[in-house]
Formats: C-alpha cells, sequence, structure tokens
C-alpha cells in the first residue's frame, strides 16, 4: 500500500511540474477592428431655454426704457438698471420683490401724481397664455416652446380655427403629454 501511495504522490508531482512549464495553446484572440462607417451615431439636440426677458421701465426714474433680465429677476432690480427712483417719485405701492414677467411694464409715479393701484397679488388668469391669440413671441415664454413649435402652434390654430379645449395642444406636432403637463396651468383657450 506504502509503494502505492508513493508513486501516486511522485505521478502528482510529475503531471503538476508538466503543466506549469507547458505553454498555453490556445492561439490569442486579435479583436477585430471597428469598420466606423458602420457604427450609427446617435444625433442629439439640447433644448436652451431662452431665459432673457424684457421689460419696460417708465416713470419718475432717473434713466426711463426698456430692459434686457433674466427670468426670475425681481422689480427692484429692474429699476435699479434704470438708475434708481427720482427724487420726486412716489414708490409705496410698488412691489419691488415682485418677479419681472416679458414685456412688463413698470410705471414709477410721481408724488401727488393719482394711478390706479395694483394688486399685490395679480389675477392668476391674466398670467396665462392665451393659445388662439398669442404670437411668436408670446408662446416662446412658455417652458419648451420654442419658435419652431410656437410657428407649429399657430400654424395648426389658423388650419383648425383656433383650439377648442387645452387638450387640444397636443394635436399639435411635437407636443406630446408631458410637454402639456407642464404647460396646462399656464395656458388658457379662451
Amino acid at each position: 500500500m506504502l509503494p502505492t501511495t508513493v508513486i501516486a504522490i511522485l505521478l502528482f508531482f510529475v503531471i503538476q511540474a508538466q503543466m506549469e512549464s507547458a505553454s498555453p495553446t490556445a492561439d490569442l484572440i486579435q479583436p477585430l477592428p471597428t469598420n466606423e462607417s458602420y457604427t450609427e451615431q446617435e444625433e442629439t439636440t439640447e433644448y436652451i431655454e431662452d431665459t432673457t426677458i424684457y421689460v419696460e421701465v417708465k416713470g419718475a426714474v432717473h434713466k426711463p426704457g426698456v430692459y434686457e433680465l433674466s427670468e426670475g429677476n425681481r422689480v427692484l432690480t429692474a429699476i435699479e438698471l434704470a438708475g434708481g427712483y427720482l427724487p420726486s417719485s412716489n414708490s409705496k405701492n410698488i412691489n419691488h420683490a415682485q418677479r419681472v414677467e416679458d414685456e412688463m411694464v413698470i410705471y414709477v409715479p410721481i408724488e401727488g401724481e393719482e394711478v390706479e393701484e395694483l394688486s399685490s397679488s395679480p389675477d392668476q388668469k391674466s398670467n396665462l397664455v392665451n393659445i388662439n391669440k398669442a404670437e411668436v413671441a408670446m408662446l416662446t415664454t412658455l417652458p419648451g416652446i420654442g419658435p419652431a413649435k410656437a410657428d407649429a402652434i399657430i400654424a395648426y390654430r389658423e388650419d383648425v380655427g383656433g383650439f377648442k379645449e387645452k387638450q387640444d395642444l397636443m394635436k399639435v406636432t411635437g407636443i406630446g403629454q408631458k410637454t402639456f403637463e407642464k404647460l396646462e396651468p399656464l395656458i388658457t383657450v379662451k
């Protein structure tokens, strides 16, 4: 029994030594060169929303005029761009914290001038964009609507005779459910 065990152990070491010294017989796998002409490149277009707006400041300021602002700026910023108030101005009814909107007019009266007092919380309906009447400039103020989609909205309403309900906006090419969900609280058809 002992000689068989010794022979088995010797055979094990001999076989193991041969396996370690043997070179691999498999050929190395070379990667195939890729032909770029067959690879389809996915073209992506990144949408950059234009956040530039224009506000007109009139009345008792040093430099009345139209000023370029960014979306989210406040009335105070527009008045500062207009050089600030004249000594004769009356700014007590101006909401300096209100966010400015494109095409907004800020009028600063002089002391003693009677002006209609503006509500500090404007009616939500007045801020809605009427998709049956709005032109390209107003439509492009909506999120996700650039000049091309604004033109498509106008073309659709001219072809069909107007939008009967807000959901009809999804019939315009390029406006799907997700875009409509963002636009719905911002638009009207009246």
